[in-house]
C-alpha cells in the first residue's frame, strides 16, 4: 500500500480515552490524519466507511464488546481489509507472542514510547 494510498491515516482502536486521545495528537501534530475506535467491533465500521484506507492500525488487544484478537481474526478474512497491517498495542505479558500468533506486523509496549511509535507509523506510510 503506498503513502499516498493512504494519505498518512492511521486507525487507532484503544478502549482508554486518555490514552487514545494522546495518539490522536501525536499523530495529528506530525499531519497524520486519525481515525478512532474504542473497540473492535467500531473498528470495523470505521474501515468499512474510511477513504482512504489508513495505512496502518494501531490495535489495543483488551478491549469490550470486541477485543483485539476477535477484531484481528475478522479483518484477516475481509479481503478488503487483510492487507492494512497491525501493529498490536499491549502491556500484557505475553503480547508479543499474541501478536506473533495473530500475524501483526509489529508490537510496542505499553506504556507506549511516542518517539517509538511516531517511528514505527512513518515505517508503513511511507511505504511505497
Amino acid at each position: 500500500m503506498s503513502a499516498s494510498a493512504c494519505a498518512r491515516t492511521v486507525l487507532i482502536v484503544e478502549d482508554d480515552a486518555d490514552t487514545r486521545d494522546a495518539i490522536v495528537e501525536v499523530l495529528t501534530d506530525r499531519n497524520y490524519r486519525a481515525l478512532e475506535a474504542s473497540n473492535g467491533a467500531d473498528a470495523l465500521d470505521e474501515l468499512r466507511g474510511a477513504a482512504p484506507r489508513p495505512c496502518v492500525i494501531l490495535l489495543d488487544m483488551m478491549m469490550p464488546v470486541m477485543d483485539g484478537k476477535e477484531f484481528r481474526n475478522l479483518q484477516r478474512v475481509d479481503e478488503a481489509l487483510r492487507e492494512i497491517p497491525v501493529v498490536v498495542l499491549s502491556a500484557h505479558a505475553d503480547a508479543t507472542g499474541l501478536a506473533e500468533q495473530m500475524e501483526a506486523a509489529g508490537f510496542l509496549r505499553k506504556p507506549v514510547d511516542l518517539v517509538t511509535l511516531l517511528q514505527t507509523v512513518e515505517q508503513f506510510c511511507a511505504r511505497d
